[in-house]
């Protein structure tokens, strides 16, 4: 399943490194993706883009993460030769993950259509 069906995202720049956050569209969502959005699991994902390190935040009342991706954009805005040195695209990005979905959550209406 694609992350984009449980949840959206937002992201930008501070220096060299991003920040992405992934916003479920429900409580039941976040649940899901507490257990399988883990900080390794984005890491793997970005790791074409070499970031030095992942670190995940837990916004539970907003049913978020914040994944900070150091080292992420080569340098950042004002230095890096890559097309998005400023990480905006990092939240469209990060929509297309894949993730498994347990049979007893589709029944759970957790997927917006």
């Amino acid at each position: 399943m694609r992350l984009g069906r449980v949840a959206h995202a937002r992201s930008g720049d501070k220096g060299s490194s991003a920040n992405v956050a992934v916003i479920a569209n429900n409580p039941d969502a976040y649940a899901f993706l507490k257990e399988y959005l883990t900080a390794e699991h984005v890491s793997n994902y970005f790791r074409p883009l070499m970031p030095a390190s992942v670190i995940r935040y837990e916004v539970p009342n907003l049913h978020a993460f914040n994944f900070v991706l150091s080292g992420v954009l080569a340098g950042g805005g004002s230095r890096s030769l890559r097309i998005d040195a400023q990480g905006k695209t990092l939240g469209q990005a990060i929509l297309q993950l894949q993730l498994p979905i347990p049979e007893n959550l589709l029944s759970m209406e957790i997927i917006e259509t």
